[in-house]
C-alpha cells in the first residue's frame, strides 16, 4: 500500500535514496542542491521557506518524493500571487502559510514529483495530488505547484489545480555548429546588431572564459561571491539571499553541474556568472559586476552561455526569468506552467474567474513576442 508522510528537512532522507528517484539529471532537485539550501540557512522556517518534504513510500521503502514547502511570503518564487495575498487580506483572512512545491529562487522548469520507474503510474501520481489537498486543507490557505513540465500538467489537473501560465524566454539549439552558424539565421540588421555587442565588450579591453565545475577554486568563488553581492546591492538595496556557504557548498557536491563565466580586464576579475547544466540543458542563474562596461552582461550572461550549449550539444539554454530584451538576442518566447489550489471554494472560484481572464492576454503576449524574433523567417516549433 502507497503511503505519504511529510519530513521537516531534506537531511531526514538519505542522499542515495533520494537521488535515486530522481527521473532525470536536473540539477535542481538534487538532494546536493536542497540539502544547501538548508544548511546555509536561505530555506529555513526563519527565512520564511519552512521544509515539509513529501516521501512516497510502499512497504517501507521510499518510491517517490516532492520538495515542498511551508511559505510564509511570495518572495523568491517568480509566480506573482500578492494580489491573491491582498485579497485574502482585506476579507479578514490569512494567505499564509501556503503550502509550496517549488525549487527555491529558481524559476527553472523541471520536474515536482518524482518517483521510482516502477511505481511511476497515473494512480500513484493522482493519490499524492488527492494528499495534498487534504494535508493543505488543515494546515494552509492553498497549495501551489511552480514551473511544471508540460507532461505533469495532467495528473495535477484531476487533482482539482487550476493552470497559470507565464511568459520566460529560452535558446533552443538547431544543431548548430558553431556561433555565427546560428547567427546565419537571423536578419541582416539584428545579426549586425549582436555581433556589435560582443565587439564593444572585446574593445572595452575585456576577455571571458568558461570555468567548468571541478575547476572553480575557492578564490573563483570569492570573486563570483563579491560580485553577486554588490550587483544585488545596487539592484535592491541588500545583499542576495543566497550566502557564501551555499555556493561554497555546490561547487564541492555538485561541481559537475557547474560552469562559471569569468570577465576580467587588465587581468582584474569584474564580473562572474554562474550556471548550472544537466544533460539537455543550460540554466543561467546568478551574475555580479563589479564594473559597468556597455553589453558585458548581454556577452557573459547570453553569448558565453549560447557558444557552450553549442559546444557541448546541450538542447536548450534557460537563462532565467523575466526579459523581454532577451528575444531579440534569439531568445524564443514560450509559456511556464505553474497549478494552484485554493482551500476556501469562494476564493477558489474568484482566482479560477482572475486565471480565466489572464489566460488569454498570456497567450496573445506570446503569440506577438513570437514576431518580434530576429530570424529570418519563423522558426519551427
Amino acid at each position: 500500500m502507497t503511503g505519504f508522510r511529510f519530513v521537516d528537512s531534506i537531511e531526514a532522507v538519505a542522499s542515495a535514496n533520494w537521488d535515486a528517484a530522481l527521473a532525470s539529471d536536473y540539477p535542481f532537485l538534487k538532494h546536493a542542491f536542497l540539502a544547501a539550501l538548508e544548511s546555509s540557512g536561505a530555506a529555513t522556517r526563519e527565512s520564511g521557506w519552512q521544509p515539509r518534504h513529501l516521501l512516497i513510500e510502499r512497504d517501507g521503502t521510499l518510491i517517490g518524493h516532492m520538495p515542498l514547502y511551508l511559505k510564509y511570503h511570495s518572495y523568491g518564487e517568480y509566480v506573482f500571487d500578492w494580489s491573491w495575498a491582498e485579497a485574502w487580506h482585506r476579507n479578514g483572512l490569512e494567505y499564509y502559510p501556503k503550502l509550496l512545491s517549488a525549487i527555491p529562487f529558481t524559476p527553472a522548469t523541471g520536474p515536482r514529483l518524482s518517483l521510482l520507474p516502477d511505481y511511476d503510474t497515473a494512480e500513484v501520481r493522482e493519490a499524492a495530488g488527492r494528499f495534498l489537498c487534504e494535508q493543505a486543507e488543515e494546515s494552509a490557505s492553498s497549495l501551489h505547484v511552480l514551473f511544471t513540465r508540460k507532461d505533469e500538467d495532467g495528473h495535477w489537473q484531476r487533482a482539482g489545480l487550476s493552470r497559470r501560465l507565464a511568459p520566460q524566454y529560452h535558446w533552443f539549439n538547431r544543431d548548430y555548429q558553431s556561433f555565427d552558424d546560428f547567427l546565419a539565421t537571423f536578419s541582416s540588421r539584428k545579426r549586425k546588431s549582436l555581433r556589435r555587442e560582443r565587439r564593444l565588450v572585446a574593445e572595452a579591453g575585456v576577455t571571458l572564459r568558461r570555468i567548468e565545475g571541478p575547476d572553480i577554486s575557492a578564490r573563483h568563488w570569492q570573486h563570483f561571491y563579491h560580485c553577486y553581492q554588490m550587483t544585488y546591492a545596487k539592484r535592491s538595496g541588500h545583499g542576495g539571499y543566497l550566502n557564501q556557504a551555499f555556493f561554497e557548498s555546490l561547487g564541492q557536491a555538485m561541481p559537475n553541474h557547474l560552469m562559471m563565466v569569468l570577465a576580467e580586464r587588465d587581468g582584474e576579475p569584474i564580473a562572474c556568472a554562474l550556471n548550472f547544466h544537466d544533460g539537455e540543458t543550460l540554466y543561467g542563474r546568478y551574475w555580479g559586476c563589479l564594473r559597468e562596461v556597455e553589453c558585458l552582461h548581454f556577452e557573459a550572461c547570453y553569448y558565453q552561455g549560447i557558444e557552450y550549449c553549442i559546444e557541448r550539444g546541450l538542447r536548450r539554454f534557460d537563462p532565467g526569468a523575466q526579459g523581454e530584451h532577451k528575444i531579440q538576442r534569439g531568445f524564443e518566447p514560450m509559456e511556464t506552467r505553474s497549478r494552484h489550489w485554493i482551500v476556501d471554494p469562494r476564493f477558489r472560484a474568484a482566482v479560477d474567474r482572475f486565471l480565466q481572464d489572464e489566460t488569454p492576454a498570456i497567450e496573445r503576449y506570446l503569440h506577438d513576442a513570437r514576431q518580434l524574433l530576429p530570424f529570418k523567417k519563423q522558426m519551427p516549433d
